[in-house]
């Protein structure tokens, strides 16, 4: 197969990696992809104006299979152009991707098929809004409907914080058009988890659970972010937790897209609150989590491109999972500034020394200039090391990115290490 990957996080270059790993593939071509990518895939820096535009290039590469890495054009509706033209696509339509793209339409689904969640209200009016907040306890959690790179969510500890994330969103511009509306939620208590599933309408699939870790700074401290690092499996996430939230959370979601006239194909993923009462959904993306990704499939023992053809075939009942028994951490390097202003131009070193010691390196945000690469992005780097034991996986993961150096790296030093408290009790 030839297969033209859209997107070039490093999501993407974990996604290049595996597919790159299958013997049915022959080539695959990131568009636009990035050049830390080169050695498991070709990459096409061009840039579009419209989804037309991004489906003319796909086309002229005459893919066996496209595999849309990223939200942006899953949300633009890029699946369904491609598949009116008859090229073989996974991800969801535009309708079915919204479970994603609308936080509102997410939480109004939710209430109408009863899937747990977080209380909530939906505002386009900042009076009506801030009025909303006599209603909720402090801390409040104020998120912008529509895309911003996973950075939407305020959670603000005062009255005053949540009045000027209200004012920055809805009369300001601190999300563009993603924040015309706002969801403003309860907080709840408990810890996080992410579990993704392979879906094909009502038919569920899912993975091994993992962990993030949203927040920039060690101890859950700073701005929230697309993401800092990231283990699988996870713990927190029982075999009871995890039988609540396949039955209670995704099957149910699957099937009320189906039942809504969206049916969903592709990954879906579930960001959970583990809680007294058990797992609630914090939200839902309609693709690969960043970077619960670069763990999940470096455990994963599966074809992945034989699961995907199989899933934009009709023929999910045929996907078998299996996983390796073993731990992988992923410890992001991002810039200076990040999330709030990216710096770029930093010259990146020891990313050789980094790759010997048998750990993956995948490209976030990378140039290649002369021979030498520079920061490009805000998440800039992700180290990801696979270990039997967790604690052996972090020691690895750490040490690989030890070896790394650019002017104003910043980077947790507590990736996983929760889990590695919970399991040592």
């Amino acid at each position: 197969m030839k297969i033209v990957l859209v997107g070039n996080g490093g999501r993407e270059h974990a996604l290049a990696w595996k597919l790159a790993q299958s013997e049915r593939v022959s080539e695959i071509v990131a568009v636009p992809g990035r050049y830390g990518m080169h050695e498991v895939a070709e990459y096409l820096p061009l840039d579009w104006n419209s989804t037309a535009e991004l489906a003319d290039i796909i086309t002229m590469q005459a893919p066996d299979l496209v595999v849309v890495g990223s939200e942006g054009p899953l949300a633009d509706g890029i699946v369904d152009v491609l598949t009116k033209r008859e090229i073989l696509v996974f991800g969801p339509t535009q309708a079915a991707a919204r479970i994603e793209s609308s936080k509102v339409f997410a939480k109004d689904l939710f209430a109408r098929y009863h899937i747990p969640t977080a209380a909530y209200g939906s505002f386009t009016d900042a009076d009506k809004a801030i009025a909303f907040l006599d209603e909720m306890q402090a801390p409040y959690v104020i998120k912008a409907d529509g895309l911003a790179a996973g950075k939407g969510v305020v959670i603000a500890e005062t009255y005053e914080d949540a009045v000027e994330a209200i004012h920055s969103m809805l009369t300001g511009d601190a999300f563009g058009s993603a924040g015309e509306k706002i969801i403003i939620e309860e907080f709840m208590v408990g810890e996080e988890a992410s579990l993704l599933a392979f879906v094909d309408g009502e038919t569920v699939i899912p993975m091994i659970p993992a962990q993030d870790h949203k927040r920039l700074l060690t101890d859950d401290r700073g701005p929230n972010t697309g993401g800092m690092g990231a283990f699988a499996p996870a713990a927190v996430v029982t075999d009871a937790v995890y039988e609540a939230a396949v039955e209670q959370i995704l099957k149910p979601t699957a099937a009320a897209l189906v039942a809504e006239g969206s049916p969903f194909r592709g990954v879906l993923y579930a960001g959970l609150m583990i809680t007294e009462d058990g797992p609630k959904v914090v939200e839902f993306n309609c693709r690969f989590g960043d970077p619960e990704t670069q763990v999940l499939l470096p455990l994963l023992d599966s074809d992945l491109a034989d699961i995907m053809e199989k899933i934009c075939t009709g023929h999910i009942d045929q996907v078998r999972l299996r996983w390796l028994n073993a731990h992988a951490v992923c410890v992001v390097a991002a810039s200076f500034g990040y999330p709030r202003k990216t710096y770029r131009g930093d010259r990146i070193t020891g990313l050789a020394e980094a790759a010997a010691q048998d750990a993956l390196v995948f490209h976030a945000g990378t140039r290649h200039i002369d021979d030498s690469y520079f920061t490009d992005g805000g998440r800039v780097l992700d180290v990801v090391a696979v270990r039997p034991g967790l604690a052996e996986a972090k020691e690895a993961a750490y040490q690989a990115l030890s070896k790394i150096e650019f002017d104003g790296m910043q980077f947790r030093t507590d990736i996983a290490d929760k889990e590695l408290l919970r399991t040592q009790k």
